[in-house]
């Protein structure tokens, strides 16, 4: 059913995450635009590349709770419409607010829609949407990520991680939750060609996280 409410939250999920927090942070403490340094992407990982580790923790933070706020909008438009809690429908609604907000950060109107890969906007939909099998990607982006130092490596291992712990591990039954873990991967894919055509040909950037010993 489409009511204002629906019609409202899912603006609001647009809104949410079109909020450039790299952009913005960038410029108002560093006076710089990370999308013109790095790889040019106004996401978490290019500010860590550029900024360092605090504002690099700060926008990943905020862009997670894009994510997590813009699908919870979700108990905004009412039960009455959605369905009870975990219902079927509700999880749809759900989904479909959290998409939103992720291509609000892929195409932020706030930032002449030039916007990040949108990977911790996903996880905090995914953290939204269904708790364990986010934990279950952190841990495995968590171990890549302190084996190889890539944080796109890490991405890519943890999108692919979501379907197979959706369907083989946590056993869900909302299909609709299935088809979007897979799309979570395509499009984790899609956003990482260059990193990936850089990963093969050995010229993808590391990030540590903890200072490296000097020689």
């Amino acid at each position: 059913m489409i009511s204002i409410y629906s019609i409202s939250a899912l603006l609001g999920a647009y809104l949410l995450g079109s909020i450039p927090t790299a952009v913005w942070l960038g410029q108002a403490f560093y006076g710089v635009d990370v999308r013109e340094y790095g790889s040019g992407n106004a996401g978490a990982t290019n500010t860590f590349r550029v900024l360092g580790k605090k504002p690099g923790i700060a926008v990943m933070t905020i862009d997670i709770l894009k994510g997590f706020t813009a699908t919870k909008l979700a108990y905004l438009i009412g039960l009455s419409v959605t369905g009870p809690k975990h219902s079927v429908q509700f999880v749809n609604y759900e989904l479909a607010l959290g998409v939103i907000a992720v291509m609000g950060h892929l195409f932020p109107v706030f930032a002449g829609f030039r916007g990040g890969k949108g990977v911790a906007t996903l996880f905090g939909m995914i953290l939204a949407v269904n708790f364990p099998a986010a934990m279950l990607c952190v841990s495995v982006f968590v171990i890549v990520l302190l084996t190889t130092k890539y944080v796109s490596l890490s991405s890519i291992c943890a999108g692919f991680t979501f379907p197979i712990g959706i369907v083989f591990v946590f056993h869900t039954s909302v299909k609709a939750e299935v088809l979007y873990s897979i799309c979570v991967c395509l499009l984790i894919l899609v956003t990482h060609q260059k990193n990936i055509e850089r990963l093969l040909k050995g010229k993808e950037s590391k990030v540590y996280l903890f200072k490296r010993k000097a020689a």
